[in-house]
C-alpha cells in the first residue's frame, strides 16, 4: 500500500503541476482556460502540493483569495490523509 500511495502522490502532483502550468501558458496566449474547478479538484484528490508549487513558481492564481487560502488548506488536508494511510 505504501508503494501505491507513493506512486499516486508523485503522479497526481506531477499532473497538477503540469495542468496549472498549462493554464498559465494558455492565459498568456489568451486561449481557452482550464476551469478553476478542475484545478481545485486536482488539489483535493491529492495534488495540492503540485498546484501550490506551480502557483508560486509560475506566479499563477496568486491574487485569487480562493487559491491563496484554499490550496494551503487542501495541502494540510492532503498531508493529514497521506499520513493517516501511511501510518
Amino acid at each position: 500500500m505504501v508503494t501505491g500511495l507513493l506512486i499516486w502522490f508523485i503522479f497526481i502532483n506531477g499532473v497538477a503541476y503540469l495542468v496549472m502550468s498549462d493554464d498559465k501558458r494558455r492565459a498568456q496566449r489568451r486561449r481557452e482556460r482550464v476551469p478553476e474547478r478542475t484545478l481545485f479538484l486536482l488539489a483535493t484528490i491529492g495534488g495540492a502540493l503540485g498546484v501550490l508549487m506551480a502557483m508560486n513558481l509560475k506566479r499563477h492564481k496568486t491574487k485569487h483569495v480562493s487559491f491563496r487560502v484554499g490550496v494551503p488548506l487542501l495541502l494540510l488536508l492532503n498531508a493529514v490523509l497521506y499520513g493517516y494511510f501511511l501510518f
